[in-house]
Formats: structure tokens, sequence, C-alpha cells
């Protein structure tokens, strides 16, 4: 590739970037629902033809932003994965950081829930791939604790999916909203009670 073509290639990437900042600044402005390619493109002073050049559909906009607001999810969850420190202690924070993040992104702002709840009702292939991400993270804390003689031995796979199941409501977009009036467990009293688990 000449600079010619490198150049051209950078500034088509900081352009989708553009587009999927913009989709998600108006789909907390104005709706998921609401907001078109046409919305898009005239924030962006752009003809809707020249955002079809990058996304060949408002849908694949729609899950642009779901991997943007996921992925960055994943980068705090894999930072505290590979960080030192007790295996107990990561995946207790690991959990904590998920549900704070996901608590700002979703809980506090209603219009950016509905593209959520629809990704997941309509079962989009980029939540499939978080939680299986997700997984690998708390997968690879366990096997730490595992190999440090923190945590007894065990399948990390399958304690990593148990662990991730339990703790579902406070992860879980829809079910920290359906489940948010109950008090009991807390995520702390959730999370000692994998741990015990993972312990024994």
């Amino acid at each position: 590739m000449n600079s010619r073509q490198s150049a051209a290639s950078s500034k088509d990437v900081e352009t989708r970037c553009r587009i999927v900042a913009t989709a998600e600044r108006l789909f907390r402005e104005i709706g998921y629902n609401k907001t078109t390619v046409a919305d898009i493109a005239r924030c962006l002073s752009m003809s809707a033809g020249n955002v079809y050049r990058f996304f060949t559909s408002k849908s694949e906009i729609n899950e642009a932003v779901g991997r943007q607001l996921m992925g960055e999810v994943e980068q705090a969850a894999e930072a505290i994965a590979n960080s030192q420190g007790p295996a107990s202690e990561r995946l207790r924070k690991l959990i904590h950081t998920v549900e704070r993040m996901n608590s700002e992104r979703y809980l506090s702002d209603t219009k950016l829930h509905e593209m959520v709840s629809i990704a997941l009702t309509e079962n989009w292939p980029i939540v499939r791939e978080h939680v299986l991400r997700m997984d690998v993270y708390l997968q690879k804390v366990i096997r730490d604790g595992i190999e440090a003689g923190e945590f007894r031995h065990q399948d990390p796979a399958l304690a990593a999916r148990l662990v991730h199941t339990s703790t579902m409501r406070f992860c879980h977009p829809r079910l920290m909203v359906e489940c948010g009036e109950f008090t009991v467990p807390t995520i702390d009293q959730m999370l000692d009670f994998c741990l015990a688990a993972l312990h024994a």
C-alpha cells in the first residue's frame, strides 16, 4: 500500500468512527428508533448516500454503535483480568466494573437502553460475541487463582460460566432494570457466594 492509499484508508476509518460517534450521540438525544441515516448524515454535513458508502444499512450502524459500547466494557474487563494481585480481588473488581459501566450506559439513559433491549430481543450476533469474550476474561482470572493455589482445582471454563451466570443480573442491561427492585442479594453478597464456591 502506497502513501496515498494509506492516507485514503486512514480517512475512511476516521469517517466510519465519526459516523458511529454521531449515531451514538443521536441515539442518546432523540432515541434509537427515531434516529435515521438522514439524521446522521445531516449532523455530519454529508449526504445519506455518502454514509451508505461506509455502512450498507442502518442496522450495520446500530451494530457498530453496540460493538463500540460493549468494546469499552471488554477493554476494562481485559485490563483487570491481566492485572496483578489476588484472583479474588480481580474477580470482584471485574464484576463491579462491568456493573458500574453498564449502569452508567444503559440505566441512566433510557433512550440508549432502548437499543440494547432490541439488540437482546433480536439476538444480535454482537451480544453473543460479547458474552463469550467476558467468559474468557473471567476464565483467565479463575485459572490464575487455581494455578496460584488460591482456588481449588476445577474446570476454569465451567467455573467462569457459572460465575458469569450467577452475576448476570448485575451486568445484563435488561435484568438490571427488571431486578432493580430486589435489594437482596447485593452484588457483594453474590460475589461472596461465588468466591466461597471457588475456594471450597
